[in-house]
């Protein structure tokens, strides 16, 4: 336990730094504290109301936490780590579901980098005791950031050590802040922190810049942020055997949850995990303009060496990088001869990172 304390400690100062070199150590080293800790069941405890048997004066954050990126790890660190020192269990406060669905503010254009299961999955990595999801609503939107200290974090909760990131805002129309937090942190008798700025690249690692990235095709900057290799779960279901009909067999990917961000359409590099063993691939998304699919849009992979029945299967998929756009060519000839190069320089790539582990 020394050991890991020691660990996490490293990790909390190294980033307030707001490196990326130290951003990177930070996971690398997480890793390490992973390990140690392997043999100790974590179990995560989810409450999805305000009532009900609350863990209470915890180590807390509060946040959406969408994609549980470099920045939100950060925070999760930090919060374990002064768990441990003081003998306090942890606690994430969020919201589910996201505000922006709740408020109709530009809601059908918002996607979101990791589903509920997703990022409950995320969080349990880092050894979180407790994740509060607080139901919103529009009544819940109207309360007032003060109210929301003193009923919520003071009153209910009775937190003792608030730790927030950078530029953090909440409450109604997001008018509470880290002064407003500090303020009442001296009223209330409770400690409040806040840490600096993540960045990679010399850019600030926000949910809105990774999914910017993602919607862009650069896959590889939104990796980054995320400190993980972004990845959908679907299932594999029948299409039309287009790719079998051009030698290269595809696997049909349904994607269930409909607020799942996924990335521009294009020709990607993947790694896909079906019933624990992984495969490498590469996959297209987009409307098949060749074939003159309508508008219809498909995610589909081709599997390296794979010949299995799969239909009906769930299958998690890795995106590490995006080879080229989607396009319309002028004869099938030319489409197969485009897939030949594309399966070759993604079977170079993800020949070369395997190396680089």
């Amino acid at each position: 336990m020394q050991n890991e304390n020691s660990i996490a400690k490293f990790i909390s100062k190294s980033f307030l730094v707001g490196t990326t070199s130290f951003l990177v150590l930070c996971v690398f080293l997480l890793m390490i504290l992973l390990t140690l800790r392997f043999q100790k069941k974590i179990n995560l405890k989810v409450n999805r109301s305000l009532t009900g048997d609350i863990n209470k004066k915890t180590i807390a954050t509060l946040g959406i936490f969408d994609g549980v990126h470099l920045a939100h790890q950060q925070i999760l660190c930090r919060i374990k780590e002064l768990s441990e020192q003081l003998n306090k269990e942890s606690m994430l406060i969020s919201l589910w579901p996201h505000p922006r669905y709740v408020l109709n503010k530009d809601a059908e254009n918002l996607k979101l980098i990791s589903t509920l299961d997703e990022k409950l999955e995320k969080i349990k990595e880092y050894g979180i005791d407790n994740v509060l999801l607080i139901p919103f609503d529009k009544q819940f939107a109207s309360i007032p950031f003060d109210k929301f200290i003193k009923k919520i974090l003071v009153d209910k909760l009775q937190i003792q050590h608030l730790v927030v990131g950078f530029n953090h805002q909440f409450g109604r129309n997001r008018q509470g802040n880290f002064e407003n937090l500090r303020t009442f942190a001296e009223k209330y008798g409770f400690v409040i922190e806040q840490l600096n700025k993540a960045e990679v690249n010399n850019v600030g690692v926000s949910s809105s810049t990774i999914r910017k990235n993602i919607y862009e095709g650069n896959i590889e900057m939104a990796n980054q942020m995320l400190g993980y290799i972004f990845y959908i779960k679907g299932k594999v279901v029948h299409g039309n055997k287009v790719g079998r009909n051009l030698g290269f067999p595809t696997a049909n990917i349904s994607i269930p949850e409909i607020y799942k961000i996924i990335p521009a359409d294009g020709v990607y590099a993947v790694e896909g995990v079906i019933e624990n063993k992984k495969y490498q691939g590469m996959m297209n998304i987009g409307t098949r303009p060749t074939f003159g699919d309508k508008g219809v849009k498909v995610i589909e992979v081709n599997f390296f060496n794979f010949n299995q029945n799969i239909y009906e299967k769930e299958v998690k998929l890795f995106f590490h990088k995006r080879v080229r756009e989607e396009k319309k060519f002028a004869s099938i000839e030319e489409l197969i001869k485009q897939i030949e190069n594309d399966k070759k320089q993604i079977v170079d790539y993800l020949t070369s990172i395997k190396k680089q582990k």
